[in-house]
């Protein structure tokens, strides 16, 4: 080289700026350049197409061996001791029962969409469950039933979710460490450990929730990258179909769908804003998501309800929420055709036109009150006492001439008309007595009265008016025409209208509906028709009419109807039932199950769930302090790393609000696990906003805090996995884990000592049900045969409350109603039954009840029960017990008669 050739050597760094390692070398596209243009584009600005993985989701090869990793763990966790325990446990009395309808064909009615229970139903078909089992009780023990393979398909889903979690942050651009931390969040959180070990809905709805987020996350970014390419299209449509599968699990996928929306409507404002989008091009856009986000899930919706009805051929317990022409679709429900005319002499059946059709019943039972006389009721099923006579009836009171032997006359608007019952002979009657329970002075008792060959008094006179007729049939507007009328029965002396509304009678009228004699009466619930007509004077040739058969569209709009009044409906307070402000700060949990001294209770993971509300409640401040800045001239909205973020956290809290805040406006009974869909999005901004606070941080350091949060949320679900397992617990632990006061898990149920060696002795041989009827229509409570002793302070013995079954095993009780049988009183005293006594703990502070285990294994509520059990053993016990069951303690010998009944072996 000469020397007058200078040689060149690398530049010095510039001093703001140290040089960087081989560790770290300098990336050719940094993360802010990578911002930029997301920001570019969320604006309207589509860059040039680069290689990128489809959707924008980019995981290495090494992140998908952590991945499998992670959700191997997660399958442990899940499946861990899955078959314990081998009885039924909190709802799956009700989504277990399904099942049983569905493998049987026998109709039911249920809040929820099907999906999810159709899933369930098809893991216990294929293992070969033949529907015999009747899933009663809490507590029952599993007989001939694939329960293990029925609780897999919650626990796959719920396994699902974990690596779902992973991909979306990663979708969303978030760092692999930020990623790691969610999808271990997801893994360890008892609430969703807990809820996606029994046959339960909320598992496979966080599943299709997550999935949906993530096919959303990822058709935005291929939407920024290249509009209408195939796998544009894809992700596009399979955000549909999950979208159409989370409102076919349960209705709160609507929030999902309110979500997705959102996000759809602020895409499409930017389009409309953006000058070099042409109006065709924005028209492509829109008719696209159109398309893929409302008619795919709503078509997939209904495919669900087509197999829904398809399977569920035959007639069953849900009949009487339908309407006479849906259960007329059903086998074993469908109705010869019947005489189209009405006339004096026929023999009818009558039916209520609102509250599901039922129709104009009575039986040989009194009332126990006001006039004593023979019930009036509305019954939901066919039977022989729902037949009446009409029969003219004279203004004069003279004798009613006999209607066989004068000409056929139809029944007329104004006529005055009596029905005669036909079982009974007796008259359908009102005067001046209070209903038994619309005690009030403008409703009237309705009866039936007489005795055979009495013509009866003016009480029985009723003067006919029609309402409406049928378009189809011009004649039903002029007479009464059979299917084809609704008119309304007017009592001749008072004035007051043939009346029934939802109000159930008691036990002594078998919780039948009751009919009354209204003043005031509402027009829908005061009209009524005929569904069948005989009449012996009619010619075989005369017209006939059966009801119109309903389409599927006709079906899926009922039902929908149906699903919604009755879920508005479930307003009846619950033990374990908690309010929408409780959830964020983890107030409460559910009591599952509770047997030979074990417990499960769902409770979340404590420091999972609060860091979650903690970055809830982070962004909404942070947000505000920038919002404020914007106004004060800052321009933060103008850097890469605010932009990007706030578009991240903004998101998961949108998903957050839309998930929680539409609880608040519900009135209906609510539980902690209608939390879990918003407490998914919660974590992922908990992780979201870990991202932007160690965004300036080392990778290691990065790491290291990741690290001490998962030693954090896996030491807590340690702590607490017995609640979520059934483990062998002891006293003591379980105080010392009773963090809050409000956290109402029962203690006293677990043994004293330190030693799990008491857990080794107990006989799990299972004993035939005992069943305890209890009042108002609440669930049955069921104790399991001989459990062991342990003595409890009977200072802290009280009444547990059960949950109301809005969907027992027969909503509208199938008596049949037979002259020689009685009504049947429920005795506790002579009751072949035993009922483990309820623990209460006394609150240290005053209005906080801490409820502790219940007195028996309860029936479950439309969303949700949840029972207990504990022992007790002493005399002093057994007559605690026996005062629970309201059985009198005025004398020795009546407390020596409940020890008999209660403890047949002698046992004290």
């Amino acid at each position: 080289m000469s020397a007058n050739v200078r040689a060149r050597r690398p530049p010095s760094p510039i001093p703001s700026q140290p040089p960087r390692s081989q560790r770290f070398p300098t990336l050719t596209h940094s993360r802010s350049d990578a911002d930029e243009r997301r920001t570019l584009a969320s604006k309207g600005y589509i860059p040039g197409r680069k290689p990128h993985p489809s959707g924008g989701v980019y995981v290495t090869s090494a992140e998908w061996k952590l991945l499998i990793l992670i959700t191997l763990i997660a399958v442990g966790i899940r499946l861990f001791r899955l078959s314990q325990p081998n009885s039924v446990v909190f709802d799956e009395v009700h989504f277990g029962k399904f099942a049983s309808k569905y493998i049987k064909s026998q109709y039911f009615v249920d809040v929820h969409p099907p999906l999810a229970k159709l899933l369930i139903t098809l893991a216990g078909f294929v293992f070969g469950y033949d529907g015999n089992f009747d899933f009663k009780d809490i507590g029952k023990v599993y007989e001939r039933v694939p329960y293990i393979a029925m609780r897999l398909v919650p626990a796959i889903l719920g396994v699902a979710t974990v690596p779902l979690s992973y991909l979306t942050l990663r979708a969303l651009d978030c760092r692999a460490t930020t990623s790691v931390l969610a999808a271990l969040f997801i893994t360890f959180e008892n609430g969703l450990i807990t809820q996606s070990r029994h046959i339960l809905l909320d598992s496979p709805l966080i599943f299709f929730t997550a999935l949906t987020v993530f096919f959303w996350v990822g058709f935005c970014n291929e939407d920024k990258q290249q509009p209408f390419s195939d796998h544009w299209w894809l992700w596009l449509t399979l955000t549909g179909l999950s979208l159409g599968a989370v409102v076919s699990c349960k209705w709160v996928g609507l929030f999902t769908i309110a979500t997705v929306g959102f996000s759809t409507v602020y895409q499409l404002w930017l389009l409309l804003g953006d000058m070099r989008v042409s109006a065709r091009l924005f028209f492509r856009h829109f008719m696209a998501r159109a398309l893929c986000l409302i008619l795919v899930p709503a078509l997939f919706y209904m495919f669900m309800f087509w197999i829904h009805f398809a399977i569920l051929s035959g007639s069953g317990d849900g009949d009487g929420f339908m309407s006479s022409e849906f259960q007329h679709t059903l086998r074993g429900r469908g109705m010869a055709d019947t005489y189209a005319d009405v006339a004096i002499g026929s023999v009818v059946t009558i039916r209520h036109v609102n509250t599901q059709g039922g129709y104009l019943h009575s039986h040989p039972h009194n009332y126990p009150t006001g006039s004593q006389q023979q019930q009036v009721t509305l019954y939901p099923h066919r039977d022989s006492n729902n037949d009446w006579r009409i029969l003219n009836a004279t203004t004069d009171g003279s004798e009613p001439q006999d209607w066989a032997t004068l000409p056929l006359t139809y029944v007329a608007p104004g006529m005055r008309i009596k029905l005669r019952h036909a079982a009974t002979d007796k008259a359908l009657h009102s005067h001046d007595f209070r209903p038994p329970v619309s005690d009030v002075d403008f409703q009237n008792e309705v009866s039936a009265y007489g005795v055979p060959g009495y013509s009866g008094d003016m009480n029985d006179d009723w003067i006919f008016e029609i309402y409406e007729g049928s378009k189809k049939d011009p004649q039903s507007k002029r007479r009464l025409r059979t299917l084809r009328t609704h008119f309304r029965l007017r009592h001749a002396l008072t004035g007051c209208y043939l009346f029934s509304h939802k109000v159930k009678l008691p036990d002594w009228a078998y919780e039948q509906q009751e009919v009354t004699c209204n003043k005031n009466a509402v027009l829908a619930n005061s009209l009524w028709y005929v569904e069948t007509a005989d009449n012996v004077l009619l010619p075989p040739d005369a017209a006939k009419v059966n009801y119109r058969r309903p389409g599927f569209l006709s079906k899926f709009l009922e039902l929908q109807q149906v699903m919604w009044t009755t879920n508005a409906g479930l307003t009846d307070r619950h033990t374990f039932d908690s309010r929408p402000d409780a959830w964020p700060r983890l107030r409460r949990g559910i009591n599952f199950w509770v047997k030979d001294h074990k417990q499960i209770y769902l409770l979340g993971n404590p420091m999972v769930w609060w860091l979650s509300t903690a970055a809830v409640f982070s962004y909404i401040v942070v947000r505000g302090l920038l919002i404020l800045r914007a106004k004060r001239g800052c321009k933060d909205f103008e850097n890469t790393k605010v932009v990007k973020y706030d578009t991240l956290c903004g998101f998961l809290f949108l998903g957050w609000s839309l998930h929680y805040f539409p609880f608040f406006l519900m009135s209906r009974q609510l539980f902690l696990h209608h939390y879990f869909p918003a407490l998914y999005f919660a974590i992922l901004l908990s992780c979201g906003v870990f991202d932007l606070v160690t965004s300036t941080l080392r990778p290691r350091i990065r790491l290291q805090i990741a690290a001490v949060l998962v030693i954090i949320a896996i030491w807590n679900f340690i702590y607490l996995s017995p609640l979520a397992y059934g483990l062998p617990w002891t006293k003591a632990k379980c105080q010392n884990a009773r963090w809050l006061k409000t956290w109402d898990f029962s203690c006293n149920d677990f043994y004293d000592s330190v030693s799990y060696d008491q857990y080794k002795g107990i006989d799990y041989t299972p004993q035939p049900s005992q069943i305890v009827p209890t009042p108002h229509g609440r669930g049955a409570v069921v104790v399991e045969g001989p459990v062991p002793i342990v003595s409890v302070d009977p200072n802290t013995l009280g009444k547990a409350e059960p949950g109301h079954d809005v969907f027992a095993e027969n909503p509208h009780p199938d008596v049949k109603s037979d002259p020689a049988v009685e009504p049947v009183q429920y005795d506790p005293v002579v009751s072949d039954v035993k009922e483990i006594s309820s623990v209460i703990e006394p609150s240290s502070s005053p209005g906080v009840e801490s409820s502790s285990s219940q007195s028996a294994v309860e029936s479950a509520s439309g969303d949700s029960e949840a029972g207990t059990t504990s022992e007790s053993s002493s005399q002093v016990e057994e007559t605690t017990i026996a005062a629970t069951l309201g059985v009198p303690q005025e004398d020795e010998a009546e407390a020596e008669k409940v020890r008999q009944e209660l403890f047949p072996d002698g046992r004290r």
